[in-house]
């Protein structure tokens, strides 16, 4: 740190909703040149305290210091004028415009009256230089990954003289390159004197970037460490409030065999499916019970093949057999009648409908079925959206609450719980435990486990190699769109293996469909 003295103090932070208590006399402090980790599950109030930094919420009690002076700012945009930028895990660009009509929009250089182009681009390509990206900055932004608008958000926040820099989950989405781009932008903004806050859910991320952590659990603070002193296992218990040897676990016993699983007739069937530009033919069977893993990079295909498993793409060619009958997938509306559920990774965008409660959100797709004119009786809305609550320790557990003000680890158990409801013989999740902390991670594993050995089938894609092994009989490898392998998850498959499939594209000889 190259200061003494914090640019940022909260003291006595209190913040409640109706019926929840979201903060409560939380103190938190960040200096200027570090990386300060902000830490805890989902719900323990890590956003709000962002929120209420940035002027999104007011507060109910407490005081915000910012250098000398103290503040309240009424929204993002006062915040950011005062130095305080953020940038978001849903990068928040927008995508018809070009790289540097992102960074200055709002904030452009004039002449004459006039929007100055010519040096809205030049300042654009130097702040980029800055951050070592060679881009096309008159590029509509949505033209380049993930990773890149990333840096272009980042990039725009620290145009505006930023002395804060919030980064709320950035590396959710990106691969292990993209990180490291990523971690090396930071050490340079922080080494020029700029205090980072990042939030992030992988524990591995915060050792190798941040210099202090500040845990908060259920809306309390429980301290504030340096990284160097507080060793990865005493975190986590720190976080969760209870000794790891007394977590629930995903029980290490035997599961069906997968012989076992595949007698008799597969649920689900295709052969050759594929989509023009999306994903090369594919082969694939799932049967009841059965985990099937799929693995492979970003921009694999593992999406593409899901997509087209729900109808939420059209196919171009192949074959489909449910419980061996040929079927059609060419819609949402048929795969759900079919008995198949979907969990996008998109939750804000193809997800939750945020002005809706959490009642409504988990209805929606039980209601879509059954059609709008024959209306899901109150008790037994009440009933399911009770069971579902507590089967899957949402918090708060108020079901008339906007899903908008639960935590992404909380609204993705209401996706879960919205085709949970639906009783689906073939539930497909994608990513469903990206950005969501290590206690409600290791709860939708362990309810994967459950809902196998119940009979369903679960078609599970995860970016975590080791989730996947861990959970899956079988796996499918994905490379460049198309799918490479099949493998059983026995003794002889290991990560190592499936990174050597990954990267060789390499068929194995007992490969198994």
């Amino acid at each position: 740190m190259t200061d003494s003295r914090p640019v940022l103090t909260m003291t006595g932070i209190s913040k409640s909703f109706p019926g929840v208590r979201a903060l409560h006399d939380v103190d938190f402090r960040l200096f200027p040149g570090e990386v300060h980790a902000l830490m805890g599950e989902n719900g323990a109030g890590k956003s709000t305290l962002i929120k209420v930094l940035t002027g999104v919420y007011g507060i109910d009690e407490g005081v915000i210091i910012l250098g000398d002076e103290q503040v309240a700012f009424s929204g993002p945009m006062q915040a950011a004028g005062a130095g305080v930028s953020t940038v978001y895990q849903e990068v928040n660009l927008c995508p018809n415009l070009s790289v540097a009509e992102n960074i200055f929009i709002g904030r452009e250089p004039r002449r004459f009256g006039a929007v100055h182009w010519a040096e809205v681009r030049r300042r654009a390509r130097a702040l980029l230089t800055r951050l070592d990206l060679d881009i096309d900055v008159t590029a509509p932004v949505a033209s380049y990954s993930l990773a890149v608008q990333q840096m272009v958000a980042i990039a725009r926040a620290i145009d505006v003289r930023a002395q804060v820099l919030i980064l709320d989950e950035p590396t959710s989405s990106l691969d292990a390159g993209e990180v490291e781009q990523l971690f090396r932008i930071m050490r340079q903004l922080r080494d020029e004197g700029i205090a980072i806050l990042f939030v992030t859910h992988f524990l591995d991320q915060v050792y190798r970037i941040a210099d202090r952590i500040t845990v908060l659990r259920n809306g309390t603070l429980v301290g504030e460490y340096p990284t160097a002193e507080l060793p990865q296992l005493a975190l986590v218990e720190k976080m969760i409030g209870k000794d790891l040897d007394v977590l629930e676990r995903i029980e290490e016993q035997p599961r069906p065999e997968l012989a076992t699983l595949e007698e008799g007739t597969p649920f689900v069937e295709v052969s050759q499916l594929s989509r023009r530009g999306a994903v090369a033919p594919f082969s694939l069977t799932i049967h009841a019970g059965e985990v099937v893993g799929l693995a492979g990079l970003l921009g694999s295909g593992r999406t593409e093949v899901a997509r087209l498993f729900f109808g939420a793409d059209r196919a171009d060619h192949g074959d489909v057999a449910v419980s061996g009958e040929p079927a059609s997938l060419r819609n949402p509306v048929q795969a759900i009648n079919q008995g198949i559920g979907f969990c996008s990774e998109n939750r804000r965008a193809e997800g939750i409908i945020p002005d809706l409660t959490v009642r409504e959100n988990m209805i929606l797709a039980m209601q879509a079925a059954r059609g709008w004119l024959r209306r899901i009786p109150r008790r037994r809305q009440d009933e399911l959206v009770d069971k579902y609550i507590k089967a899957l320790s949402i918090r708060p557990a108020n079901p008339d609450m906007p899903v908008r003000n639960l935590s992404g680890g909380n609204q993705q158990k209401v996706l879960l719980a919205r085709w949970l409801i639906t009783e689906p013989r073939l539930l497909i999740l994608d990513e469903p435990t990206r950005g969501i902390d290590i206690g409600a991670k290791a709860e939708i594993q362990k309810l994967v486990v459950q809902l196998s050995d119940g009979g369903m089938a679960v078609l599970f894609i995860s970016a975590e190699l080791e989730e996947v092994l861990r959970l899956s009989h079988k796996i499918a490898v994905m490379r460049d769109r198309e799918m490479v392998a099949h493998l059983v998850n026995d003794d002889t498959v290991d990560a190592d293996r499936v990174m050597q499939t990954i990267a060789t594209g390499t068929q194995r000889e007992e490969a198994n469909q």
